[in-house]
């Protein structure tokens, strides 16, 4: 309503997006289709590309075309941008944090409808992708295991009805760790309030299987996972709950 009564149809117009705060840069595809939905003949013009690292005032990309479009698509262009570059940018964060010594990987917490584009902002970010959806691997979890009745009865049976899928055990103790083990499992998940518990998953692996931590993790004890030995660590919060990167959109008549 307002871009209609106040912009005539024939105007053109070229905007800039530009970041405020240092970001990693994730989005800028997903922000142009916004744009080329509303209106086919836009031109963007990428000054950085996702995965780069922006500092406040740096010029992301600049787009021009019929002002009216520009107008209308301009948040939902600048929610894709600034949601995605917050999930790269915390991605980054985290593995900065790890120094290397240990993967960030993300979760299947994420957003309805948004979850492919938020895995492919942890990629920029730096991480890997854990599952995209639950038929791309196995993984018992503790509900598994307690209706299944035990790591041994569960693992057995996946390791039966999937011979060629390499199955993913969540342990709550070095016995279970072993039952897993020797059932075949290809990773032990350990979660991250029992560094204990991790240290002596991974001794127990030594080789035969990697150990994943998960739960609740925070920056600061990166470095002290690390240090346990463990392979990677899971963390929903990159696509469930990162705050949105500081990015906006300045537009002007031409």
């Amino acid at each position: 309503m307002t871009t209609q009564a106040a912009i005539p149809p024939e105007t053109r117009a070229t905007g800039v997006f530009v970041a405020r705060s240092s970001v990693v840069v994730a989005g800028l595809d997903a922000a142009f289709e916004a744009f080329r939905q509303l209106d086919p003949t836009v031109t963007m013009t990428a000054d950085r590309h996702d995965g780069d690292i922006c500092g406040p005032d740096d010029r992301l990309a600049t787009v021009s075309g019929l002002a009216a479009p520009l107008l209308t698509a301009e948040r939902t262009a600048l929610n894709f941008l600034r949601h995605l570059s917050g999930v790269a940018t915390l991605t980054r964060q985290f593995v900065d944090a790890s120094a290397g010594r240990i993967q960030i990987a993300d979760t299947r917490k994420t957003l309805p409808l948004l979850r492919a584009l938020q895995k492919y902002a942890v990629r920029a970010g730096g991480g890997v992708n854990g599952r995209l959806t639950l038929d791309e691997r196995v993984i018992l979890k503790a509900n598994h295991l307690r209706v299944a009745g035990g790591v041994r009865t569960a693992v057995e049976r996946v390791r039966a009805a999937h011979t060629d899928v390499p199955v993913q055990v969540e342990i709550t103790s070095a016995v279970e760790a072993i039952e897993a083990l020797d059932g075949g499992a290809a990773v032990i998940i350990c979660r991250a309030s029992r560094l204990d518990l991790v240290r002596e998953a991974v001794r127990l692996c030594a080789g035969r299987a990697r150990v994943e931590v998960s739960g609740t993790v925070s920056l600061d004890q990166i470095a002290e996972l690390a240090a346990t030995g463990a392979d990677f660590v899971s963390i929903g919060l990159l696509t469930e709950s990162a705050a949105a990167a500081d990015i906006t959109f300045d537009l002007r008549p031409v």
